[in-house]
């Protein structure tokens, strides 16, 4: 089954149990990929549908981050609940040890070393990494990396 027929899936379910919150996050998160399908002209792959749930996710956390500036602990409390529910949809993330080891391995195959190598790095790891690790971190590794 795809992602895309578990999204679907998943708002069938949430209207039968009678589940708001999962079902509007969902309902969201469907209508997000149906934009992504009309841009493009065509359905999306899976790992395409991870970028889209994934671009929702940051959008989540950089409002919360506004959130505690005004102390909104009730709209922080909403958005980590919505978090929780689209990460049930995305792969199982890295963490930074391995992460690091990935950075490392890259770093050695394309032979950067200093600063000015940064966006070829990033480019190759954003297309391994997207979806399976939070890219800003990945960015941060890689640039305590490079900085040394």
């Amino acid at each position: 089954m795809s992602l895309r027929e578990q999204i679907l899936n998943d708002i069938k379910e949430s209207m039968k149990n009678q589940d708001k919150e999962t079902l509007s996050v969902v309902r969201m998160v469907k209508g997000a990929i149906q934009l992504e399908e009309i841009d493009k002209k065509r359905e999306l792959t899976d790992d395409e549908v991870v970028g889209v749930i994934s671009k929702q996710i940051k959008q989540r956390k950089d409002a919360n981050s506004e959130f505690e500036k005004g102390n909104r602990q009730d709209l922080i409390e909403k958005n980590n609940s919505e978090i929780s529910i689209l990460n049930r949809y995305m792969p199982e993330q890295l963490d930074s040890s391995e992460v690091e080891k990935i950075i490392d391995d890259k770093m050695r195959e394309l032979g950067i070393s200093d600063p000015k190598g940064m966006g070829i790095l990033m480019k190759e790891l954003n297309s391994m990494l997207k979806g399976k690790a939070d890219m800003s971190m990945v960015s941060n590794i890689a640039r305590e990396k490079l900085g040394k």
